[in-house]
């Protein structure tokens, strides 16, 4: 394999004069104004090293991507009791669809649509008020990046909560088949808040370093080797909405998107990669952060589908 900088500044090259950029989420508006010429990338091998080429160092909202930091806290705090009340099979539908929701009794397909994520809000606020929940997740990611200056874009959360009718509509529907316990504007305030973390591509990467190692970040274990392999799992199953068998079929590496164009991607063992580019494709996720991926993985072989020799 070529030195893993020179491919890095390679694909940041290429990426750079792409015509076709996809579409910035313009929903949100703080995000439609974020240029599509952004594209950033970053890699942390699991002897340590750092990679990164283009805009990595700066921080762009994560949105979805947060849903695997939340997922992470809900399953230490309740187990596999978390699983009576969300699904672990790909949705199939985009990632705000309200459909499933009436023919499965208001339990969401997964974690990571946004139905999922809000039942994963609501599970830790059985246990946290919504400010201590909020606290939760920025010291964890925090921590797992061994950086202090990650923090929440509120100019971010307050655009969710004045656009996210359609979250609205999840938490209340899945509130009425009494999947939501809370009241639904604490539970849509914390899972807002999750959304608008802020994070680089070195800072993401870093702190993924858990999934790559073994649910361990050096010496510290964050969570066990079976519940790494399973979070995972879900990553490359669900992770990319109706784009995830595409997603896999493609680039053969759990990963994990947000409608910020950032990508989370996990070689377990080997490396923990983010990506940012805010053009979107149909399904939501970043056009060149997948195309970047795609390169990274034909130029290394790291997908999980290569035979290792």
């Amino acid at each position: 394999m070529a030195d893993l900088s020179a491919i890095i500044a390679e694909i940041a090259e290429e990426m750079r004069f792409a015509e076709v950029r996809g579409k910035v989420a313009d929903y949100i508006p703080p995000l439609a104004s974020v240029p599509d010429t952004k594209f950033g990338i970053a890699v942390v091998m699991a002897d340590g090293s750092l990679h990164t080429a283009g805009d990595a160092e700066e921080p762009f909202s994560v949105q979805s991507i947060s849903k695997v930091f939340a997922l992470t806290l809900a399953l230490g705090a309740v187990g596999d009791q978390l699983w009576k009340r969300v699904g672990r099979e790909p949705s199939g539908s985009a990632f705000n669809s309200i459909v499933q929701l009436e023919t499965e009794q208001g339990i969401p397909r997964n974690p990571f649509i946004n139905a999922g994520a809000i039942v994963v809000c609501d599970v830790l606020l059985g246990r946290l008020e919504p400010r201590e929940a909020i606290g939760q997740l920025l010291r964890f990611v925090r921590e797992l990046a061994g950086d202090d200056s990650i923090a929440i874009d509120e100019t971010v959360a307050r655009a969710e909560q004045e656009t996210g009718f359609r979250n609205f509509a999840l938490a209340n529907y899945m509130r009425a088949f009494g999947n939501v316990h809370g009241s639904v504007e604490r539970v849509l305030g914390v899972y807002f808040h999750f959304c608008a973390l802020a994070m680089s591509c070195r800072q993401l990467a870093l702190a993924g370093r858990f999934l790559m190692d073994g649910g361990r970040v050096g010496a510290h274990r964050v969570v066990t080797e079976r519940r790494a392999r399973r979070i995972n799992a879900l990553m490359m199953s669900c992770g990319h909405y109706d784009n995830s068998g595409d997603f896999a079929f493609r680039i053969g590496l759990p990963g994990k998107s947000g409608v910020g164009g950032g990508i989370l991607a996990v070689a377990p063992g080997v490396a923990s990669i983010a990506v940012w580019s805010p053009g979107l494709n149909p399904s939501g996720n970043s056009h060149l952060g997948q195309l970047a991926l795609e390169r990274l993985v034909q130029k290394t072989g790291w997908s999980v589908f290569e035979p290792r020799g």
